[in-house]
């Protein structure tokens, strides 16, 4: 007697349909809290041995997915692009209930095989490597409210530095958000406050050129500006929101670089040139357990760089990217290829070989097809890496 139970997993309950030789013996419909999970417990222990279907949808199923780990069950969480390709012809009218008995009607005939369990760390780096991204995303929306803010009170102080960002950037434009301000000072005083903003290894001379080069841009600034105006509140509370964010996103690359240090994986992807702790975190917190992938081809396919080709009679499309997977992860890797380009010259390593080439026969143009390409290089080396279990050896992936 072979079992299964299509689960549809909502917002606040699950829909349960248990088949039994293909032939539908039970509908329920649970609470997806902890009264639900009891009463699920129950159905599946008058089965022997059930196989459990469910779709992923997002924290949602995630309680289901504990729930059954911490039972130490074995199911099947499909990915929703794969179960929505597979139900939707059997699925005219789509309902939650409909789901559930499709989903374990069509076990019997897929035969899916079990979800791969990874070790609790791996869903710790995606939740904090997810609140790392919303942190990042925070940034850049606070990092253009204060650009506009500074049209109007004192757009120079931008080419202060090098970059305009930083703690000390931000603390700099917190204290000399008026330029009219700046100009009533001695050139002793700000210094002073310089000093005390700047980072313990700012040598006296970056100082001493700092100071003179603000009081050389406030005496080309206009202001649009009252020296009362509320514009001056919001650079100082923007200013004061991008320190937090920018220490919070520090904190959070040390959590992560703490947890990843247990995993083997750390070590080999650290091993390869210009990746730091940072991109090694954000791919394993994004990628999860490599291993449970079969094959480099499945690993591209899940962060989304597989090529899609259309051909139609004489017309041939070009060739493009599904875009169908992980878009954290692959801006993560879309950056390490530059990074991997930038150090080259002190770290050589065949990706960056692989990536000039490709570049030079362009004529420079489409650059960042090259940079796709390089990155299918890439997922290679860090799917063998992870699945043997080794550092990277620029001499053994040339040959």
């Amino acid at each position: 007697m072979r079992c299964v139970f299509g689960i549809d997993v909502s917002k606040a309950s699950m829909n349960i349909a248990i088949v039994v030789n293909k032939i539908l013996v039970k509908e329920d419909k649970l609470s997806l809290n902890s009264k639900g999970f009891k009463s699920l417990n129950q159905l599946i222990k008058t089965f022997n041995n059930p196989e459990i279907v469910f779709e992923a949808t997002g924290v949602y199923s995630r309680r289901l997915q504990f729930f059954l780990d911490h039972q130490k069950l074995n199911y099947v969480c499909m990915n929703p692009l794969k179960a929505k390709k597979q139900l939707d012809n059997l699925r005219p009218n789509k309902t939650d209930r409909n789901d559930a008995r499709r989903l374990a009607e069509t076990q019997f005939l897929l035969n899916r095989l079990f979800t791969y369990k990874m070790n609790p760390i791996y869903h710790e780096l995606m939740d904090l490597s997810r609140f790392y991204q919303e942190i990042v995303r925070d940034c850049v929306v606070n990092k253009n409210r204060l650009h506009r803010a500074l049209q109007l009170t004192f757009p120079e102080i931008e080419s202060l530095m090098y970059q305009p960002k930083g703690t000390f950037y931000w603390k700099l434009v917190n204290q000399f958000s008026d330029p009219r301000t700046v100009l009533k000072m001695n050139g002793s005083s700000i210094e002073k406050i310089i000093i005390e903003k700047a980072p313990d290894n700012t040598s006296a001379e970056r100082t001493a050129n700092l100071t003179d080069k603000l009081q050389e841009l406030a005496k080309f600034a206009y202001p649009t500006v009252s020296i009362k105006s509320s514009l001056y509140y919001q650079i100082n509370y923007l200013t004061h929101q991008l320190i937090v964010l920018d220490n919070q996103k520090a904190l959070i690359i040390e959590k992560m670089v703490e947890l990843a240090k247990s995993l083997p994986e750390y070590d080999c992807l650290l091993s390869i040139p210009g990746f730091g702790k940072t991109t090694v975190v954000s791919l394993i917190g994004e990628l999860g357990d490599i291993r449970r992938f079969k094959s480099s081809n499945a690993l591209n396919a899940y962060i989304g760089i597989d090529l899609r080709h259309y051909e139609s009679g004489s017309y041939v499309a070009a060739d493009h990217i599904s875009k169908r997977g992980n878009p954290i992860a692959r801006k993560v890797l879309f950056k390490a290829i530059q990074n991997i380009a930038t150090v080259a010259h002190y770290y050589p390593n065949h990706i960056n070989d692989f990536y000039q080439k490709k570049k030079q026969q362009s004529s420079g143009r489409g650059t960042k097809k090259v940079a796709i390409a390089a990155m299918h290089r890439l997922i290679r080396t860090i799917y063998h890496l992870v699945k043997y279990n080794q550092v990277y050896d620029y001499g053994t992936a040339k040959s």
